[in-house]
């Protein structure tokens, strides 16, 4: 459990993954999105949030950046709680597509199932699963969920959702193609306006593991002690991001690092350690996959120095 870890160690641990994180000096930010290319690219913070609510932070940690892709994993918590893993399994998927995580051919080769809800035609699936009165009772939902997980009030970000509802022709695309195949269970662009403003809230690398955390505590979150999901399900969505959570480079963070984890191209990224906490990274300059290279190297660091790769056990 987390308390094997004393505070100095976690402390130093942090410190150092944001040391080893500021040597790395290559990748861009994403350009697609107008916000996201305007984020400073020197900005870099890390965090660990343990399973008993302690925090540990470095560099610029309580900077928000938007959310981003992350966001998929609590939209999946949310409907998997209220349909059942099974329900997710059967509607959406559980295996990774091994192509980009906006691939309209991953999608047509699978006769429009989505095969995981951590690319963006699952995630858009799994919007559509979302229940409410109306677009704004769903939407709420989602929001809501997100601040459970985060332990406060997350906010939507108005300049980042223009940016990205005004950008978003190939998810567009997915969400017309999802519906024409049977996959989106809501009106499409219905579906698409949640999930992109779902990608458009605002976090720092401390929410960030705390989200993680509260996947790592089963569940529970370890700063509020307010139950968010069930227990059981926690081990379905961290499957997930072992899967899928880092595109087309998840088996090389896998190979290296041995934890579920989930990037944004906001330039966040988490990892979750089962029980014990959630490591946080962020720094905008992203690789070709779209995961940040500074917090994956955070990410990385944390992970050695503790002995944390589940399958090194």
């Amino acid at each position: 459990m987390s308390e094997n870890y004393s505070d100095a160690m976690l402390k130093q641990a942090v410190g150092t993954a944001h040391k080893e994180a500021l040597k790395e000096t290559a990748g861009e930010n994403a350009s697609y999105i107008p916000y996201l290319a305007s984020v400073d690219s020197n900005l870099c913070g890390a965090a660990i949030v343990t399973a008993d609510g302690r925090v540990f932070e470095a560099g610029d940690s309580r900077f928000e950046f938007a959310i981003e892709s992350i966001s998929k994993v609590f939209t999946l918590a949310l409907v998997m709680d209220e349909v059942g893993a099974p329900a997710i399994r059967d509607k959406v998927g559980a295996n990774p597509t091994g192509m980009p995580f906006n691939s309209v051919l991953a999608l047509e080769l699978a006769k429009g199932k989505p095969l995981s809800p951590l690319v963006n035609a699952g995630a858009i699936a799994t919007a559509s699963l979302v229940t409410g009165s109306d677009t704004e009772a769903r939407w709420q939902r989602i929001l809501d969920m997100q601040s459970a997980f985060a332990g406060r009030g997350i906010s939507l970000s108005d300049e980042v959702n223009e940016s990205e509802q005004t950008t978003n022709f190939h998810n567009r695309a997915i969400a017309w193609i999802l519906y024409s195949a049977g996959t989106c269970y809501s009106d499409p662009l219905e579906a698409l306006d949640i999930y992109t403003r779902q990608c458009s809230t605002l976090i720092s690398a401390v929410d960030l593991a705390t989200m993680g955390a509260t996947l790592a505590n089963h569940g529970v979150n370890p700063v509020t002690g307010k139950t968010v999901i069930k227990k059981e399900n926690t081990q379905h969505i961290l499957a997930e991001m072992m899967m899928e959570g880092l595109y087309t480079a998840s088996g090389d963070f896998a190979y290296e690092v041995g934890l579920p984890g989930k990037s944004g191209v906001g330039g966040g990224i988490l990892a979750v350690v089962p029980g014990k906490m959630a490591i946080a990274g962020f720094a905008p300059p992203l690789d070709p996959s779209g995961n940040s290279i500074r917090g994956q190297a955070a990410v990385r660091s944390v992970a050695t120095q503790l002995n944390l790769n589940l399958f090194a056990q």
